[in-house]
Formats: C-alpha cells, structure tokens, sequence
C-alpha cells in the first residue's frame, strides 16, 4: 500500500470498494468449485448405492448451485466504471391524466420493493403528486452495491394495459411513464459545473413535512441552461440540504448526459428521452385480457405480472444485462 494511500479519502474508500468487489467474486467462484466437486461426489455415491433421497438433495444442490453461479456471471457484466455506484431513479406519468399517474406509482412501488428485497437504502428525493391519484413525477436514491449496473437499461418508456380502476365503464386504458436511471457520482468523477451555466429557483414544498415545509420556500429547482436539465429537491426542511442534494443530482445527470452523448456516437443509439408514448416502450405489462410482462428489447417475458410489480425483476435485470453484453 503507497505510503499516501488515505490522503485522498474518497480514492482510498473506492479502491478498497473495488477490492471487496473482486475478493467476493474470486471467493465465490473457489466456493462454488468446492460445492461442485461435493455434490458430483455425492450424485456418484449415491448413484452406486441408489438412494433416491440423495439424489434429489443432489439435483437441488445443483439447481441452487447453478442460480449463485449465474448471478455471478451477471456480475461480471457489470465492469464499467459508473456500475458499482448508488442510483437515482426518475419516473415521469406520461399522457392520459390519472391513468398514467397511477401507473408511475405503482412503477414507483415496484423499484421501492425490489430495492427493499436486497436490503438496499431507498430515499425519495421529490415527488409530484397526482391531482386526483397516482405522482407526476418522482426522484428516489437507491443506495447499494451496483445498484446502477443492475438498474441502467430501465431507462425507458413502460406500458402498462388493464382495465381502469377510475373508469366507471370498466373499458381496457393503455398507459405510459418514462424511466431514467442514472449514477450517483463521487467526488473521484469530476464534472464541471459553471455558476454562469445555472438558474436557481425557490418554491414551497408540496410534499409531506409539516407545516414549516409547505410555508417557507424550502425546495430548490436548479436548472443548467446548456443541456435544459432540471433537477429538484423537497424533502429535506432546510433550503441549503435541498440545493446541496440538488447540485449532487445535477452532477450526476451531467455525467450521464456525457455517456449517453458517447454511446451514441460509438452504436447510433436512440435518445433515451424520447415521447412517452407508442412505438418507444421498452416493457409492456399486460393486465387485460390476459397476463403478460415482456420485454421488447429482449423478448424476456413472465405471466406472472404481480410478482413482477411487488419488485420481483431481477430476471428482466438479467437479460437485459446479457443483452447488453452480446
């Protein structure tokens, strides 16, 4: 270890960050070696003595076996030098009023469970609610190992069909809100911000917080005039904690807005921020008349589309990451 290694904290964490990372996939591919040659002994004894108790232990030891090793596959994907961050997690209601807005909470809801499933730290950053249910819109951070690696190809338009809960006709509504993940930076990734590039602007909060909240101008809009990104903050009390964490969401959709800028030079891509609405969805989840999430950059798709929404979406994850990495 260099002498200097703590002078520069941040440097020092993400290293030994990194290093974690590595031992726990070298660590579990000597596990996984062992576990093999174990149940391969444990199948053949079993096999010359033919108990079919064993054997079926065997066979589960293998399936489980199989399902650690390919999660650490997928973790191999994730080689970039942004996947390892925290995320932030934008859902915007497309067209359609309350449709749609009911719609972006449920999405809402399905990225809290699955964040809450892996035992990651989740904190709503701003929220615009519904006028009669459902958000407008939403910010949360997402906090844990490769959050972002595992989260980055959600960005997207999602397109839920069912029959309307707020149509007294029962008729079948088709709905759309957008994604967008994006990195949460450290201070090792350096993007300028110039003050001359910024507007700032100051509003009373219309979320939960009491009575201080909703009477002082305590949430903060900081929009940075080059790019028109807009971010914003309300759920902190204090003015300062909500700019501060503001200016923390700006620099990190900066360095995103750089990567998508060099991802579509290299493969031509397609703006992610296209129309919410038909021909640019990237999953669709049918409720009516039958019961279907499908992926339509992967053709991955599950009939089980609750247990889908209740954060079960680590196969989608999955297959995109593959995707990703053809």
């Amino acid at each position: 270890m260099e002498p200097d290694f703590w002078q520069n904290k941040t440097k020092a964490e993400k290293i030994l960050k990194e290093k974690k990372n590595y031992e726990e996939l070298v660590n579990s591919y000597k596990s996984s070696q062992n576990k093999l040659t174990e149940i391969i002994d444990l199948y053949e004894l079993a096999l010359e003595e033919n108990n079919e108790v064993v054997l079926n232990d065997a066979e589960n030891n293998f399936s489980k076996l199989y399902e650690n090793i390919k999660k650490n596959e997928v973790k191999c994907f994730l080689s970039h030098e942004a996947d390892t961050l925290d995320t932030y997690l934008e859902i915007h209601a497309g067209a359609g009023g309350t449709e749609s807005q009911d719609w972006a909470e449920m999405l809402r809801r399905m990225y809290m469970k699955w964040a809450s499933s892996k035992n990651y730290k989740c904190q709503l950053i701003s929220e615009h609610k519904g006028d009669e249910a459902g958000i407008k819109s939403s910010t949360i951070k997402i906090e844990g190992n490769y959050t972002f690696g595992f989260l980055k190809a959600e960005s997207g338009i999602h397109r839920l069909v069912r029959i309307s809960p707020f149509d007294s006709g029962a008729r079948r509504h088709t709905s759309f809100a957008s994604v967008w993940v994006y990195p949460v930076i450290d201070e090792s990734i350096k993007v300028e911000i110039l003050d001359k590039d910024l507007r700032i602007d100051t509003y009373r909060s219309s979320g939960a917080g009491g009575q201080h909240v909703n009477t002082t101008d305590s949430a903060v809009r900081i929009t940075h005039i080059p790019t028109k990104i807009v971010v914003q903050c309300q759920n902190d009390r204090s003015q300062h904690k909500n700019k501060e964490t503001c200016m923390n969401m700006l620099k990190a959709r900066l360095y995103e807005h750089e990567l998508k800028k060099k991802e579509k030079e290299l493969k031509n891509s397609e703006d992610t921020k296209a129309d919410i609405g038909w021909g640019h969805q990237i999953r669709s989840y049918v409720l009516h008349p039958y019961r279907m999430v499908k992926d339509n950059r992967t053709n991955f798709e599950s009939s089980s589309p609750d247990k889908i929404l209740d954060g079960d979406i680590d196969e989608f994850l999955e297959s995109s990451l593959y995707k990703l990495n053809d």
